[in-house]
């Protein structure tokens, strides 16, 4: 179990490293003017951690993860994902007062 931890670690590290030479889609759209750079950072977290949660996904289905690992990272993501979706209505809510 700790070498299945450690080696989602490194993978996630690799991932996160290696996110300049992917490029991407929010990287490649160039920001407007107009648009507030906290909005543009949340959305970007938001993206990011979405795929987080989809390479989770599909690390339990390689066999990657165990049920109980992938329940406890996927519990993890998601409850981060809500947090960020939170800050982000109310940074938009606030945005528009």
């Amino acid at each position: 179990m700790e070498f299945l931890l450690a080696a989602l670690l490194i993978i996630l590290l690799a991932w996160f490293v290696a996110a300049p030479l992917r490029g991407g889609e929010a990287e490649a759209a160039p920001a407007s003017a107009d648009e507030d750079p906290a909005v543009a950072d949340l959305e970007a977290r938001k993206e990011a951690k979405y795929r987080e949660i989809r390479d989770a996904e599909l690390d339990r289905e390689q066999g990657k993860l165990s049920e109980a690992d992938w329940a406890r990272i996927d519990a993890e993501l998601r409850q981060e994902a809500i947090e960020i979706l939170k800050e982000l209505d109310r940074v938009k809510g606030g945005a528009g007062d």
